[in-house]
């Protein structure tokens, strides 16, 4: 049996609603998006994506890209208004909402309960009170876990979403986040590396000097070492790396920062470096089964794990195995 498909409509709404930014921010040129739609344009926008969605698909509207529960309340209903029509109609199943965590009350989530808002992600970054602090993010852990309870009160879906290598940041204090992210019971999270784009505070600390980025292969290591501690605990990881847009390249708005479009397909293949050097395997003929999804992921990136393998006396064949699940692995030896 298959799984159901899934497909967020996003509407991005940089920058309305935040009323100072993070060092790192400059959502218009992350989300590529430089106009801001009203909610009178959204119709089209989710029309537009419906038309070439096919059947069998779970739908959801998703307001990404700013705080959107700081937006003005009057607002923020007429945006509601519009996605939870199309929730009522049965074209989407559901609607989807990003904000920070200091934007979350029980008055708001009484609004986003009657128009149909099923999943939170909140953006948490780091559960760390300097971090938080060096970042701008203008609140402190407790906000996390205060809106983190609220939000899970009312049984909704709870994302939060993290961000390595900010100022202050340590692959120790990343890990503490995560792990505090799955005592949160969060279902869903997001890792991101941190970048350094034009027009930020963070672009005025790199180039005095205050603020170093991770170099790919640490950020590579980090986001790998995080993952490990979400797919041991269940928690959805719905991205790993930022989404490649026209925008974000070096020479246009991305400054510097470790980015790559086959960003996750290399943490996946360290991951499973890891769990491959594991696994004991004999040297000589075998071959390994492995989940359908995971099977580029097991070979490598450009064939790095495979590559190793055979460098060192191992005559490795990979195959996949629908019966098996994400990083579990058979070994047959011929």
């Amino acid at each position: 049996m298959s799984l159901k498909k899934h497909c967020n409509i996003p509407i991005f709404i940089p920058q309305l609603a935040c009323p100072h930014q993070c060092v790192f921010c400059n959502q218009e040129k992350i989300s590529n998006t430089f106009s801001i739609p009203k909610p009178n344009d959204i119709s089209n926008i989710i029309d537009n994506y419906l038309n070439t969605i096919g059947d069998g698909v779970e739908i959801n509207i998703a307001f990404f890209g700013g705080s959107f529960t700081g937006i003005p309340k009057d607002e923020m209903i007429n945006y509601l208004k519009v996605a939870h029509s199309y929730v009522e109609s049965g074209k989407v199943q559901g609607i989807r909402i990003s904000t920070k965590p200091d934007y979350i009350s029980d008055a708001i989530l009484d609004i986003l309960a009657q128009y149909g808002v099923t999943a939170i992600e909140l953006g948490a970054q780091s559960t760390n009170d300097k971090v938080l602090l060096k970042s701008g993010r203008g609140h402190k852990f407790d906000a996390i876990e205060k809106a983190a309870q609220l939000i899970r009160n009312r049984n909704m879906e709870l994302g939060l979403q993290m961000m390595l290598g900010l100022p202050y940041d340590t692959l120790e204090l990343s890990i503490q986040t995560a792990k505090d992210i799955v005592r949160l019971k969060a279902d869903t999270t997001r890792i991101y590396p941190t970048v350094v784009v034009k027009d930020t505070a963070l672009e005025r600390m790199y180039k005095k000097g205050d603020y170093q980025v991770l170099s790919l292969e640490e950020a590579v290591k980090w986001s790998k070492e995080v993952l490990k501690i979400f797919n041991e605990a269940g928690v959805k990881v719905l991205r790993v790396g930022l989404h490649p847009s026209d925008e974000l390249e070096f020479g246009k708005s991305l400054v510097a920062g470790p980015i790559h479009p086959s960003f996750k397909e290399m943490v996946l293949t360290d991951l499973w470096f890891d769990l491959l050097s594991n696994k004991n395997i004999h040297k000589g003929k075998s071959m390994i089964s492995v989940a359908k999804n995971q099977l580029n992921y097991a070979i490598g990136y450009q064939g790095k794990n495979r590559s190793f393998l055979q460098e060192n006396g191992y005559d490795i064949k990979f195959i996949a195995n629908n019966l098996l699940k994400d990083f579990e692995m058979d070994v047959c030896y011929n």
